[in-house]
């Protein structure tokens, strides 16, 4: 559980919470609170849970999880601000829910002063998470910044030292190692000049293992007939949970944000829970059963059916939640274009021109500012830079290429955009300049990925068939012009640039791949001279 927080907390950027870091604050402190005061009576008397038990429930089902709703978010394609309220949130409030469970169960053992014995255990809580935590997280950062650690053992070294925190933590205040590596995550994402791109890759690897693992093993514990028998009154608590206690805390921590109704609405929807809720809700139960309380066997199969209910219901529904209440970003079928030479502007207006959201970078202000009179999206500057980071939507655009005569910056473009949005995902023309010394050629890797078009299209060869006249046209098959036709009229005289489906998907030719289009598909080409290849270049 600590890993699978520590990876989460390690994506938390401080800019993301630029204009809604209150609403964050707000769902994981008044949010948590509503959905705990609300959730506990409604057990208690829908249930006949005690008193006890019904407050230790409602704790632990105040967490949603970063677990499920990281991959939802990558479905249903919310708006940049909402992914970013419900990351935090997933992560924030797990160590913050976990907390008051623990607070809970310190009140419902202790044998006298129960009061101050739990504000004790909070207050100690609390500062030893954070203190640990901060230092953890900026010692760890000093060495990741100096280099203190060879290359190949950092991965190693992070894992180590984070549980190594993180037991430390628990040591001194029971339960305290997850607001501790949370932390310490938070603290190491937005330390300067500390890199933990590599180490984020790892960890999140290591998630996918670990989450699996850990919910086949407390699922293990839980028998069928176990959640048969809670009756009626799970159903109606576990309704409550959805419908009342959710939407209530959402509008209640949207009072003075900038939030619209349509997004607080679909905030109310999306909270699944997830791992945390389920490990906490198995620890406490074998700690009560321990000490012979009673109805602790509802426990753990109540949150059971709490994590599945909101997983199964939530992720079925929330795409059609989101495209009613128009807040479902569009397909990432768009075209991040580097480079605003001619032959990208011709490409770009014919994508506008067929639906296909696009944009094109350069650090160029004369093809900036000629693009821009073409009404085409134009990003000036370096598309790597944080500005670019922070004013570039890329849920937007799900293939960048590479159209630039920069021969130096385009690798570094290729393998940013590669990281950022997975592999396939950037496209570059081929250099086509075979170099008689090993060491001026391209790496092999980099070489695959300059494949646009076809084989011998390079960026001096559009620029030439642009001087000469080339247009850009989109042809339209059918049953009666089928590509096999099309291919007759226009292969010796057009270069293919792309395909586009009659759902609106763009697929790009390629050297390496092959596409067939159907009737009804769009061919957008550029048509050139009948000239061969080798007369035009030579104009260049």
């Amino acid at each position: 559980m600590a890993i699978i927080l520590f990876e989460g907390s390690l994506t938390l950027k401080f800019k993301d919470l630029s204009g809604h870091g209150s609403m964050v604050r707000n769902l994981c402190t008044f949010g948590a609170l509503i959905t705990w005061v609300i959730a506990a009576p409604v057990a208690h008397y829908a249930m006949g849970m005690s008193w006890e038990m019904a407050f230790l429930f409602g704790a632990i089902v105040t967490v949603t999880g970063p677990t499920v709703i990281v991959p939802m978010l990558r479905t249903v394609r919310p708006s940049t601000k909402i992914s970013n309220i419900l990351r935090w949130e997933g992560i924030v409030i797990d160590p913050i829910g976990a907390l008051l469970a623990v607070l809970v169960f310190e009140y419902i053992v202790s044998t006298q002063d129960a009061l101050s014995h739990t504000l004790f255990a909070f207050a100690k809580t609390i500062s030893v998470g954070v203190i640990i935590g901060a230092l953890s997280g900026y010692l760890m950062g000093i060495v990741l910044r100096n280099n203190l650690i060879p290359h190949y053992l950092v991965n190693t070294a992070v894992l180590t030292l984070m549980l190594g925190a993180f037991e430390g933590s628990n040591m001194i205040a029971h339960e305290s190692g997850l607001l501790t590596i949370t932390i310490m995550g938070i603290w190491l994402a937005n330390m300067k000049r500390v890199e933990v791109d590599d180490i984020l890759e790892f960890k999140e690897t290591l998630s996918v293992l670990l989450i699996s693992g850990l919910f086949i093993l407390l699922a293990s514990r839980i028998e069928l007939s176990a959640m048969l028998n809670l009756g009626w009154g799970s159903i109606v608590v576990l309704l409550v949970i959805m419908f009342v206690a959710r939407p209530i805390s959402v509008f209640i921590s949207s009072l003075g944000t900038n939030l619209n109704w349509r997004e607080v609405a679909l905030l109310s929807w999306i909270a699944p829970r997830g791992i945390v809720a389920a490990a906490v809700s198995a620890l406490f139960a074998l700690k009560l059963e321990a000490l012979n309380y009673d109805q602790v066997e509802l426990l753990v199969p109540m949150v059971f059916l709490v994590i599945i209910a909101t997983v199964v219901i939530q992720s079925l529904t929330s795409v059609k939640v989101a495209k009613m209440l128009e807040q479902r970003a569009p397909a990432p079928y768009g075209f991040l274009i580097f480079g605003g030479g001619l032959f990208s502007r011709l490409f770009a207006k014919e994508l506008m021109v067929q639906d296909v959201t696009v944009r094109v970078a350069d650090t160029n202000w004369e093809s900036i500012r000629l693009a821009r009179m073409d009404n085409i999206p134009t990003y000036y500057g370096n598309p790597m830079s944080e500005h670019a980071g922070r004013t570039v939507d890329l849920s937007l655009y799900g293939t960048v290429l590479v159209i630039s005569p920069y021969k130096q910056l385009n690798p570094l473009v290729t393998y940013h955009f590669e990281h950022e949005l997975g592999k396939g995902a950037v496209l570059g023309l081929t250099v086509n300049e075979p170099q008689k010394r090993a060491s001026h050629q391209v790496s092999e890797s980099y070489a695959a990925k300059l494949c646009l078009f076809n084989e011998d299209v390079t960026y001096a060869k559009l620029a030439g068939y642009v001087n000469k006249g080339g247009t850009i046209k989109t042809t339209r098959l059918s049953d009666a012009f089928s590509y096999e036709y099309y291919e007759k009229d226009y292969q010796k005289r057009s270069i293919r640039l792309c395909a586009i489906e009659p759902n609106g998907k763009v697929k790009m030719f390629t050297s390496l791949k092959n596409i067939h289009p159907k009737s009804d598909w769009r061919i957008v080409s550029f048509i050139t001279e009948e000239k061969s290849v080798e007369a035009s270049t030579s104009l260049i």
